[in-house]
């Protein structure tokens, strides 16, 4: 079944569910959806519901509550990617994956390594694109949010952010380098249910001398992420998926 996000809350079991815009289109024009068929809910409270098309007006779907799921797909810690430019589609692919791993958010910057240089003009226009990226990615594995995407246009100013954030953590090549190993382990030890982390990762060309000062100031934990260097691309997942076994698998079984 197709997963579909609400902007507005099923106030009553018995009241009946109004789909429009984009979503309409998708049901009716796309999937070619048709009465009686099924497809999941998923509302502002996080609740997922089963629902069915009970009409396909001229703009709008028509749907009742069949039941609701007890769903809990979501990580108990909120964790937002910082990734300075990269270049290509690799941004594109980082919010697509990290989004099916549990991103709580994503923060792109401008880093003094970037090569890629936004136009202030197209911010708007990319970031929506990034946006739609991660929906799909979240009605693709079934998440209860769709983790949002902001812009911060240096790294001054995605620091600014970080007194938001119970912890913040950075992705360093040189701690790697040295054999760093603890950091990552120790902080998903540290953490509570939610709480949030701010996760910073580098371009190509990694985190520059100006940034690690800044990240030095607000008592960031500097990482390796393993004996191996990763790409930007890859950093965001390695954190991620070493997220999930700890929180999903690890700490669940070992309760």
């Amino acid at each position: 079944m197709q997963r579909y996000f609400v902007t507005n809350e099923l106030e009553n079991d018995n009241d009946t569910l109004s789909i429009t815009r984009e979503n309409f289109h998708h049901i009716a024009r796309v999937m070619r959806m048709k009465e009686s068929d099924q497809v999941f809910i998923v509302f502002p409270s996080k609740k997922t519901c089963i629902a069915a098309i009970t009409a396909i007006n001229e703009d709008e779907v028509l749907l009742n509550l069949v039941k609701w799921l007890e769903e809990d797909t979501e990580l108990p810690i909120e964790i937002t990617i910082a990734s300075g430019l990269p270049k290509g589609d690799k941004l594109e692919l980082i919010i697509q994956k990290s989004t099916e791993l549990g991103a709580h958010k994503f923060i792109p910057y401008k880093a003094e390594r970037s090569v890629v240089k936004w136009d202030d003009k197209k911010v708007i226009k990319k970031i929506e694109r990034l946006q739609k990226i991660a929906q799909e990615a979240a009605e693709q594995s079934h998440r209860t949010v769709i983790p949002e995407v902001h812009y911060a246009a240096s790294f001054k100013e995605l620091m600014f952010d970080h007194v938001h954030y119970d912890y913040v953590i950075a992705a360093y090549e040189e701690s790697a380098r040295e054999g760093e190993d603890s950091a990552l382990a120790s902080l998903f030890q540290t953490m509570k249910p939610g709480e949030s982390v701010l996760c910073i990762f580098g371009p190509e060309g990694g985190i520059s001398e100006k940034e690690l000062l800044l990240l030095q100031e607000a008592n960031a934990k500097l990482a390796g992420l393993g004996p191996r260097i990763l790409r930007t691309e890859t950093a965001p997942l390695y954190v991620l998926s070493a997220a999930s076994f700890y929180f999903d698998l690890y700490k669940n079984k070992n309760r």
